[in-house]
């Protein structure tokens, strides 16, 4: 048996034959030129990022959920103003369209290479998207993978595109091995979501013949090739030798079905784990990885692509499915945030916006429209009236105490006494003092709270450094904001970081929300650490100058954690990997 180690990025155990994913788009030729008409090539190159990112987006909706978030940011990669201004330019000056796409792609992934984390590992959607631009426009088939299989495999790949890894069946994949990426890649965010185990950034990996039994432990980081019987017994189902025929397939991430124990830290303070959906299709996920509620009930999902606002009957309906599913748990449901990204045809600004994100969205839309947000009121609360969620409601985009008066009394209107507020604006960030004296809660967007702090839009890559969520002038908005002694939770791709669910712990946080297969992670990074340890990381986060050097100084006061995270994140520099 050989042993190789990578990072493990999704926990369980999966075992099964080694399916290896073997795809590379040629590089055009160097010096290809088109035909003499500028005008007409750039309009083929244009046609075919299009095509590729309509695709991307309906991959996306198809999949919903987390992966239809990252689908749709690299939809957005590839529609980049600055990338397509580059390329036409090539091809004024002759290039062919896909020697173009090929090089202005390459400026920009140059960029991002010499990033580290999260921003690093935006190169390999990069990448995908460069190489699915390509195909387009030589007639290249693109990457497939095997959406049936007679039993289970392990994938096994240099690197796999979100596009492909959302479109994967958890009921074929008994686990991803990849040579690249990280604890932040898609790869990763997607496997998790999945409940699929996950090992990345694995050197070696793609040497396995294909074919092989392996057995992958997503939480140890450790992939076994040609493992006895004995030993899959053993990590796979926990079998006794001779209990019948070893069977490919996957352990669940040890929190199937399982009640959701209260997480605390390890000196006992209370910290509720919460999901983040978007409807009721991402119950089950919230059920199966004990979250003890949700923390961010995202109701676009209801109004988006439609013309008229659902009727007050048709919410109600959806609302009360998810409530349901949560008795006696909170529930924390945002109205609809809709402007900006997410324009609707009902919902429309009162004039032209140069600048969307920074335009009537959120709460501002309903100052001009407030019959939606009443419709949507009457309709949780009507929901809730034969349920028994603790239901509370919040409203985006808030930036005044103003704001936060005004919602607060239409949901007590509608009989909501739960009312409370997004905090994704530094201005309510630095005055939640006076905000909250006119709400119950807060709940910090921490990737709008970046976006606004740092004035980069978090759909362009090119601003991608910006938005790391250790960023120390972010922990220092959430802390602030933690600090007006309302409670105050964290929603969003941060909290899933177990470290960092730490470091938000002692920075103030009451609640943590994330992607629902994080909440394992998350509960046994706190319970492995005391509220000290975690104020003490938080506080040397806050002092570092970089996201980079904040994660490793916390990292030094969450002993165990630090080991857990780092020590299978960058085998190579350790000289740990390989096999053995």
């Amino acid at each position: 048996m050989t042993t190789l180690t990578g990072a493990g990025v999704s926990p369980g155990t999966g075992y099964g034959a080694a399916f290896l994913l073997r795809f590379k788009i040629a590089e055009p030729a160097a010096g290809s030129r088109h035909d003499g008409d500028p005008v007409a090539e750039t309009a083929r190159a244009e046609a075919a990022v299009a095509r590729v990112a309509a695709t991307l987006e309906e991959r996306g909706v198809a999949c919903g959920g987390e992966a239809e978030e990252v689908l749709r940011a690299q939809a957005m990669m590839a529609l980049d103003p600055e990338l397509s201004a580059d390329v036409a330019g090539l091809i004024d000056a002759g290039v062919a369209a896909e020697r173009a796409v090929y090089d202005a792609f390459l400026r920009f992934r140059d960029v991002l290479a010499e990033g580290r984390g999260y921003v690093a590992e935006r190169v390999a959607d990069l990448d995908d998207v460069r190489d699915r631009v390509i195909a387009e426009l030589t007639g290249v088939p693109m990457p497939g993978l095997p959406g049936e299989a007679e039993a289970p495999y392990v994938l096994v790949a240099h690197d796999l595109s979100p596009a492909d890894t959302a479109t994967l069946s958890r009921d074929v994949v008994a686990a991803f091995v990849t040579e690249r990426g990280g604890p932040t890649s898609h790869t990763a965010i997607l496997a998790r979501a999945m409940g699929v185990p996950a090992v990345v950034a694995c050197p070696g990996a793609t040497s396995i013949a294909e074919g092989t039994m392996v057995l992958v432990d997503g939480t140890a980081g450790v992939i076994m090739v040609g493992p006895d019987e004995a030993e899959v017994r053993t990590r796979l189902n926990g079998s006794a030798p001779g209990a019948g025929p070893v069977e490919t397939g996957r352990t669940s991430t040890g929190t199937a079905r399982t009640p959701a124990a209260p997480a605390r830290t390890a000196d006992g303070r209370r910290v509720p784990l919460l999901a983040n959906i978007g409807g009721p299709r991402d119950v089950a996920a919230a059920l199966d990885n004990g979250a003890e509620g949700v923390g961010l009930f995202r109701t676009e999902m209801l109004f988006l692509d439609r013309e008229d606002s659902p009727s007050l009957e048709e919410q109600v309906a959806v609302y009360r499915e998810v409530f349901e599913a949560f008795p006696g748990a909170p529930v924390v449901v945002r109205v609809l945030d809709a402007g900006a990204d997410k324009p609707l045809p009902f919902l429309r600004p009162t004039g032209d916006e140069p600048n969307p994100a920074l335009g009537e969205r959120g709460i501002r839309l309903f100052r001009t429209y407030p019959d939606v947000l009443t419709t949507q009121l009457q309709a949780l609360a009507r929901a809730a009236e034969d349920t028994s969620p603790l239901l509370q409601v919040m409203a985006p985009m808030v930036a005044t105490a103003d704001e936060a008066a005004w919602f607060t009394a239409l949901a007590r209107e509608a009989g909501l006494a739960g009312a409370g507020v997004m905090i994704e604006v530094p201005a309510a960030a630095l005055r939640a003092h006076d905000l909250a004296g006119q709400t119950a809660f807060f709940s910090i967007g921490t990737n709008d709270l970046s976006q606004y702090a740092f004035a980069a839009d978090r759909e362009l890559p090119s601003l991608a450094p910006l938005h790391a969520p250790w960023h120390p002038a972010l922990l220092d908005l959430i802390a602030l904001t933690a600090a007006a002694g309302i409670p105050t939770g964290v929603c969003g791709e941060a909290a899933a970081d177990p470290a960092l669910a730490c470091v938000l712990t002692g920075l103030g946080a009451t609640t943590l929300s994330m992607t629902p297969t994080a909440v394992p992670w998350a509960r046994a990074a706190l319970a492995g650490h005391t509220v000290a340890q975690c104020e003490a990381a938080a506080a040397a986060a806050r002092r570092a100058a970089a996201p980079e050097d904040a994660r490793e100084a916390a990292l030094v006061h969450l002993p165990g954690l630090a080991e857990a995270v780092d020590a299978p994140a960058d085998p190579v520099a350790r000289g740990e990997a390989g096999p053995s």
